[in-house]
This record gives C-alpha cells, sequence and structure tokens, in this order.
C-alpha cells in the first residue's frame, strides 16, 4: 500500500535568518513547513538549500527565528566521510554496537559483566541481524559485508549503507543532500527503490529530476523564500508556467495602463493650460478683484486635477513594479555554433571493442559512455586527451585535433583572468568586442565579463567553461563531457542543455542523468551507447 502523507507539519520554520561569521546572510526571516511525505527542494546553487538542512538537522543555530521539528532527525549530508578508525559496514548501518551484543550474547560468553552490557546494548533487539542483513541487501551488499571495513566501500556503496540504515532505523524525519551525485544507474536504481518505500518524512535537495519524480511535494527555495506545492518536480513546472503566462499578462495590463494614465496626464496639463490662457482672457473685462478670485479658484482647480492625476500615475506605476516582481528572469541560453557541424561519415573516434572489433563514433553522433562507478570511464577518456599516461597498450585514438572537455572537476586555467581573458585564451583572434558580445548569450554580461573567475557564482564559472570550450576557435568538431549535471542547479542543467541545441558536432558524454541525456538525444538509439566494463574493455550496449 501506498504510503499517504498526512497534512500535519513536520517540520516548523518560524522566521528562521541565518548569518555566517562574516555577516553574510544565507536565510532571512523563513517562515514556512514541511508535511509527512517525501518533499524535494529545489533551488539555484547557492540559495541556501544545504544550509537549511543543516539548520533543520542540528547541525547550525538560527541566528534568529525557530525551527520545529515532530521528532528526532537524520541527516546524509551531500560530503559523506567515513570514518577510518575501523567501522565496519554494520556501523554505517547505524547498528554496529547492537550486532556486536547480539553475537556476545548469541555465543553463550561466561563473563557476567560483559553479558550484562550486551543486554544493555541489545535492548531487546533480538532482530538486529537479520534487519542489518536486509538492509545491506537493499544498498547491493550481503549479510557477509555487515563485518567488512565501511572504508573499503566505494563512494556509490558508502551512500546507499548510509540511506539503508537511516530507512531501517524509521527515523521520523530524514533529510538527505544530493544523494544521487556521483552514483552510477544501478545505484541510482537501488535508491529510487529505497525512497519510494520510505515511511516517515524526507526531504531530499536534488537536481535529479527522476528521483523529484518520486516525491509527493516540491519546494522551491528562491531570493529568500520556500514555496511548497503538493506534486512532483514536473506538476511544479507545469504550475509555475501557468502563473508565469498569467503574470506576464499581468504586466502587459499594467503597464497598458501606465500609458493611459500618462496619456490622460498630458491631456491634464493641456486642459489646464487652455483654461488659464482662457481665464487670463477674460479676466482683462472684469475687476481686479473678481479677477483674483477666479485666478486663485481656478488654481486650485488644476492643482486638485494634477494632484489626482500624478496619484493615478503613480499608482499605475506601482502596479507595473507589483506586477513585473512576479515574473520570473531566468535567463535562457540561445546560441548557434554553424563552425560545429561535422559530416556524418567523418570518423572522430575509436577504440578497441571488448569483442576485437572497433568502436567508431563518427559524423554528429551524441554518444553516452557508461559503466558502473570504478569501471575507469574518466581514466579512459584522461587517457585518449593525453591528460593522463595509458596504462599498457593504447585502448583507441582520436582522430581528430578539434576537441573540448568539461571536466568532473571543473577548473579553469587561471582563477585571477577575467572572464573575458579566460575565453579570449581560446579564440586569440576575436576581438574583446566580439567575444563580449558571444559571451552575452551565455548570460554573461555587463561588468561580470571583467571579473575575476574566482569571484564567480557557481553557475557563472560553468558558463564560463562552457563557453570556453564551445567558442574556441577554431570550434570543437567532438565534445567530451564528463558528469557534466553533478554539481550543477536545475537552472544551469536547463543552460547546458539550451547550449548543446546550438551544437552540431559529435558528442561523447559520461552520464547517469537518464533525464539530462534524453533532453540532449544522446544514446536514445542502439549503438549509441558504450559501456566501460570493469578492467576498462569497451563494447556497444545492446
Amino acid at each position: 500500500m501506498a504510503f499517504r502523507p498526512s497534512a500535519a507539519p513536520s517540520v516548523v520554520l518560524t522566521r528562521l535568518t541565518f548569518a555566517w561569521p562574516d555577516g553574510a546572510v544565507a536565510l532571512r526571516d523563513l517562515t514556512a513547513s514541511f508535511t509527512a511525505g517525501r518533499t524535494g527542494l529545489v533551488g539555484r546553487n547557492g540559495a541556501g538549500k544545504s544550509t537549511l538542512l543543516r539548520l533543520v538537522a542540528g547541525e547550525l543555530a538560527p541566528t534568529s527565528g525557530s525551527v520545529r521539528t515532530t521528532g528526532d532527525v537524520a541527516y546524509l549530508p551531500q560530503h559523506l566521510t567515513v570514518r577510518d578508525d575501523g567501522a565496519s559496514v554494520a556501523d554505517l548501518l547505524g547498528v554496529g554496537a547492537r550486532l556486536r551484543a547480539f553475537r556476545l550474547i548469541e555465543s553463550g560468553t561466561a563473563d557476567p559483566a560483559a553479558l550484562e552490557a550486551a543486554f544493555d546494548a541489545l535492548a531487546d533487539d533480538w532482530e538486529v541481524e537479520q534487519r542489518a542483513a536486509d538492509a545491506a541487501r537493499s544498498a547491493g551488499l550481503g549479510a557477509a559485508d555487515l563485518d567488512r571495513p565501511a572504508r573499503t566501500l566505494s563512494g556509490g556503496e558508502t551512500i546507499l549503507t548510509a540511506l539503508a540504515g537511516l530507512r531501517a532505523a524509521a527515523t521520523p524525519v530524514t533529510l538527505l543532500d544530493e544523494p544521487t551525485n556521483n552514483l552510477d544507474r544501478d545505484a541510482r536504481a537501488r535508491l529510487y527503490a529505497m525512497v519510494e518505500a520510505w515511511r516517515g518524512t524526507l526531504v531530499v535537495v536534488s537536481h535529479d529530476r527522476t528521483l523529484l519524480e518520486l516525491m509527493d511535494s516540491t519546494a522551491e527555495l528562491r531570493e529568500g523564500s520556500l514555496e511548497v506545492f503538493g506534486g512532483t518536480f514536473t506538476d511544479y513546472e507545469e504550475h509555475l508556467a501557468v502563473q508565469q503566462e498569467a503574470a506576464a499578462r499581468a504586466v502587459r495590463t499594467a503597464e497598458q495602463r501606465l500609458r493611459t494614465e500618462k496619456r490622460e496626464r498630458i491631456e491634464a496639463e493641456t486642459k489646464i493650460a487652455r483654461s488659464a490662457k482662457a481665464g487670463k482672457k477674460a479676466a482683462e473685462n472684469m475687476p481686479k478683484i473678481l479677477a483674483n478670485a477666479r485666478k486663485n479658484a481656478a488654481e486650485a482647480t488644476a492643482g486638485k486635477t494634477r494632484a489626482n492625476a500624478d496619484e493615478r500615475l503613480d499608482r499605475a506605476r506601482a502596479a507595473v513594479d507589483e506586477a513585473e516582481s512576479r515574473v520570473r528572469d531566468d535567463d535562457h541560453i540561445h546560441v548557434d555554433l554553424p563552425g560545429t557541424e561535422v559530416p556524418s561519415g567523418r570518423r572522430l573516434l575509436e577504440l578497441d571493442g571488448s569483442d576485437g572489433r572497433p568502436v567508431v563514433l563518427q559524423g554528429p553522433e551524441r554518444v553516452v559512455l557508461g559503466g558502473p562507478n570504478g569501471a575507469g570511464k574518466t581514466t579512459l577518456i584522461e587517457e585518449l586527451l593525453g591528460l593522463r599516461p595509458a596504462q599498457g597498450q593504447p585502448r583507441g585514438c582520436l582522430l581528430t585535433d578539434r576537441v573540448g572537455y568539461l571536466a568532473q572537476r571543473l577548473t579553469l586555467p587561471d582563477d585571477d583572468a577575467s572572464v573575458l581573458d579566460t575565453v579570449r585564451s581560446g579564440s586569440p583572434e576575436l576581438t574583446p568586442g566580439e567575444v563580449r558580445n558571444r559571451l552575452a548569450r551565455f548570460l554573461l554580461r555587463g561588468a561580470t565579463v571583467d571579473r575575476p573567475v574566482r569571484s564567480l557564482s557557481g553557475g557563472e564559472r560553468f558558463r564560463v567553461a562552457l563557453a570556453r570550450v564551445l567558442l574556441a576557435d577554431p570550434p570543437p568538431q567532438l565534445l567530451v563531457l564528463d558528469e557534466p549535471t553533478n554539481n550543477l542547479d536545475l537552472a544551469s542543467v536547463d543552460q547546458l542543455a539550451e547550449a548543446l541545441d546550438g551544437y552540431r558536432g559529435a558528442l561523447l558524454v559520461v552520464s547517469h542523468d537518464d533525464a539530462f541525456l534524453q533532453r540532449i538525444g544522446a544514446g536514445v538509439e542502439v549503438g549509441t551507447r558504450w559501456e566501460v566494463e570493469r578492467g576498462g574493455a569497451v563494447r556497444l550496449a545492446s
């Protein structure tokens, strides 16, 4: 039976404000709540999502305001560190002490003190061994792995094991921060299965659309406010689209009213001027005392007319400002890159296939390079690009020198260089003005172009790296992307997909983000997915 969330709030934020020691405010006067069930928490990088989770978890204390929860809180951080003190898989599951106590009791020890301590530690949890084995299996491990040192697990196994432990503990409120980052396809499938069966309150920060579609509610942290919507991320996007269409109509209506009020203000001033001219002429033929009285009355009427017109004009301007405030200013990348076109028969990359036949990328193909974590996908790419020496015989070769590369760990040549100089270093033939014009299409405009790259936000830095690759001279015929959506917020993922719409060359992408791959048309046909098997062999996926 599917879990149906209740309407009662499990986490209540009241006028929550948090500032870092240097005075930078991360969250200000935030009031909202999360109800029982699964909630996906989204927002741009830097919006304060991870900070909010840490406040709810009690790792940070509010500067002002309060956080109230209905029970204990469990928290899985984005970067999970495993203790290097001999901790076992059972310890990572959170049941190590009880499991050791159970085994000591089961062994029939004759030490009364040790036996008493074991009973106290076990706390009548006689099913601990079975529960631990079940939790390990849900993480892709077995009962025999319970005593395995936790430090020997891969990154994906560590995340899944910790998550399985949290699920088995059934803590009333659980918080997950980007849990699918760096997980391969199989590990993601296991995580999705755990989340689907989750009971209690689960709040998940993620940009993984597949995971967000498993949520009961979607919450967006944006510009200091938290909007909670009852539905999946797709439902929320549709809701936003309707809202934004209505907001755009409201702006057009308000602007039309403002133009009308401006016109009527001019007409009122014209009438006042005409009335004053007529009054002056009439005053020439009447007693001075009467003329002065009529003049004063006319000036009073004119003043009242002006005041009324100005008030209506101010209200119209305020209505435009209020309507515009509801319209999002999320910019989109629209860039045409005709110089990247590649003939359909042009071979760009050739690898040794696991069956002895070559695996070839040619023309404007969009190929996914898949395989489990640890299989060596990044190693293979770096060997092909000459960024690391080959281990043994080369496994393939590039057949073009026009290659662009976005590494998994985003780096730029010089953090002290300006955005302009960073991008121009790859296109020395372009004038500074031409580079500025092209950077504007990547949403890098004005003074931002002259700032050092070290001062940029994560999203801006990503767009600089992307622009440097796509605007290179000559432009790349083959673009290699290694886990490009890891650590990107949803807006940056959208911008990457938009930029790739204008790319006409070949694409080789390492990614486990199926929603992103579908958007860019990669791996959608037989033969456009390659698998790196453990040991480094490459095969065409069926």
